[in-house]
């Protein structure tokens, strides 16, 4: 929801339903109606950088071209708009210029978003489900143009994220639009995972939750997997190596506000390839083996350099139940654990590595498992 008044949004909303009552051009869920777009003298002259799409709903049950309307006639007046409007059975009205500033999230968002996307509100739900196809396909659509990842409200500082996202790392008091998908019975994973993966052009069903993840042939043949793995201190010293997640400081790898610049990691079976993204260098290669002493092809990052983000991939053993690698981290500048992260993305509703980019990673916490323990 864009920073408006509630009261006077539900007025104005009103009004502009009887001033676009004459509204009667068609269009698909596939075209983009112009006729709220703001001119090329209204808005701002500013570029975006291309890092966010931000996902929004309305947080008012009035038809989306009564808010397109609003937002073109009053976008000066409040502050306030967006690039695009979803709703009326999947139609989408435009009305900020794609790659300029809008004003929907407050400023970091705005400056980091060339794209941000409204989701109008119905009680009914055949309208929502035509709602929600469009506006998952035109949130997905919008990343893949503009080189952004799909993942939804991972940790990381790119991706689409929600407007809730925004409120939780930046600034805001907006929840949306979680609480409008949740009264159609979509939850975040199921989200997460739509706007990841898409519809196809026929608009398939929306379905009530994410789809199972893979379960092995033989589910009884589980076998306990040991996770062995330690820090080095930024020019210093590798620190006690610790053995799958537990609780005080024999818990987690790594030493509180330090900064690391080496990690291995190393499992009793199956395998695990694991890498880190330093401040310096980005992300690096991949590593297979674990070996503190063979700083090369045994252990990820470079000496002196510091680790900001990690990431990793279990494999497990051909007949055994499927497992996957948990991990979560924290950093120099926030205190308690950022979100849980599963495999290297591959897992729905979970982040796709741990870290926060320019921020040292000080702890560690990693188990191998078929479920999360944190």
């Amino acid at each position: 929801m864009t920073k408006l008044n509630k009261l006077r949004w539900v007025v104005a909303i009103a009004t502009a339903f009887f001033i676009g009552a004459t509204f009667a051009s068609k269009v698909s869920a596939a075209t983009v109606n112009n006729d709220y777009a703001l001119s090329s003298n209204q808005g701002s002259s500013l570029r975006t950088n291309n890092n966010v799409i931000i996902a929004h709903a309305t947080a008012v049950y009035a038809p989306a071209r009564n808010v397109a309307a609003y937002e073109k006639r009053a976008w000066y007046d409040v502050g306030a708009y967006v690039q695009y409007i979803v709703g009326d059975g999947g139609k989408i009205y435009r009305v900020g210029a794609e790659g300029y500033q809008a004003w929907g999230a407050g400023s970091w968002a705005n400056a980091n978003a060339p794209v941000q996307i409204e989701l109008a509100q119905t009680y009914d739900q055949a309208e929502f489900r035509k709602d929600y196809v469009t506006y998952v396909n035109l949130l997905r659509s919008s990343a893949i143009k503009y080189g952004i990842p799909t993942t939804v409200d991972s940790s990381a500082w790119r991706g689409v994220k929600s407007h809730l996202w925004v409120t939780n790392h930046v600034w805001g008091n907006h929840t949306d639009p979680y609480g409008y998908l949740a009264s159609h019975g979509i939850t975040k994973a199921q989200f997460a995972h739509d706007v990841q993966y898409g519809f196809s052009s026929s608009g398939n069903d929306v379905n009530p939750a994410p789809k199972p993840e893979p379960k092995p042939v033989n589910p009884t043949n589980k076998k306990h997997v040991d996770v062995t793995y330690a820090m080095h201190q930024r020019n210093g010293h590798w620190l006690s190596p610790v053995k799958n997640a537990g609780s005080g400081a024999n818990g987690f790898a790594g030493m509180p506000y330090s900064a690391h610049d080496l990690l291995y990691i190393k499992v009793n079976r199956g395998s695990i390839k694991y890498r880190v993204h330093t401040i310096e260098d980005g992300w690096l290669p991949w590593v297979h083996k674990a070996n503190k002493n063979n700083t090369v092809n045994g252990v990820a990052g470079i000496k002196g350099h510091t680790i900001d983000g990690v990431q990793m991939y279990y494999t497990t053993p051909s007949g055994e139940t499927y497992q996957q690698a948990y991990y979560r981290s924290q950093s120099t500048q926030r205190s308690g654990y950022l979100g849980t992260c599963a495999d290297n993305g591959t897992v729905v509703g979970y982040d796709s590595w741990a870290g926060m980019y320019g921020e040292p990673l000080d702890r560690l916490q990693i188990g191998i498992n078929d479920h999360s323990s944190f």
